[in-house]
């Protein structure tokens, strides 16, 4: 007589070792646009190990933005407040977006963006990453043409409750 072990038992607790696991982590955030006095400025609303997102604050002229690509996430952008336009290699326009609309550019496509409007842009960006725990900086920036503005310019905030 052979005996056979109930295979849902096992998978029964550990999946509530990772339902436990998880939900030991979910945070909350509450964006405010804060009171930047640099060109540009980052609010971190909250990050996991394959998901981040951040509202990026560029006022009219200004951000630390040029033609680069990342080679481990893809970012979803969206026009929060005001109008942005992104473009490709050659300056080539990608689209120009108002509030509520925006791209997607996959790891690898080069991409720029520009405040496009008069007011200050607020644009949602929401980065997944292709690995959990990844750990390369800035989701492998690589910049395929000079910086137009001075590196490391931006100011950052923290929009995380918990």
């Amino acid at each position: 007589m052979s005996t056979t072990l109930d295979p849902n038992a096992t998978a029964d607790a550990s999946l509530e070792t990772r339902h436990a696991e998880a939900e030991a982590q979910v945070r909350t955030y509450s964006y405010e646009k804060p009171d930047a006095e640099k060109a540009k400025a980052r609010v971190r609303l909250g990050k996991s190990d394959l998901v981040s997102a951040a509202v990026q604050i560029v006022k009219k002229d200004g951000g630390e933005n040029n033609l680069h690509y990342h080679t481990t996430i893809d970012t979803f952008w969206m026009v929060l407040k005001g109008r942005v336009r992104f473009y490709g290699p050659g300056d080539e326009l990608i689209g120009e977006f108002g509030p509520m609309e925006g791209t997607i550019t996959p790891r690898y496509s080069r991409y720029w963006f520009e405040n496009a409007g008069d007011e200050e842009l607020e644009l949602l960006q929401v980065a997944a990453s292709m690995r959990p725990g990844d750990t390369t900086p800035m989701g492998g920036r690589t910049d395929a043409a000079p910086q137009r503005f001075q590196v490391g310019t931006t100011e950052r905030f923290s929009a995380e409750k918990s």
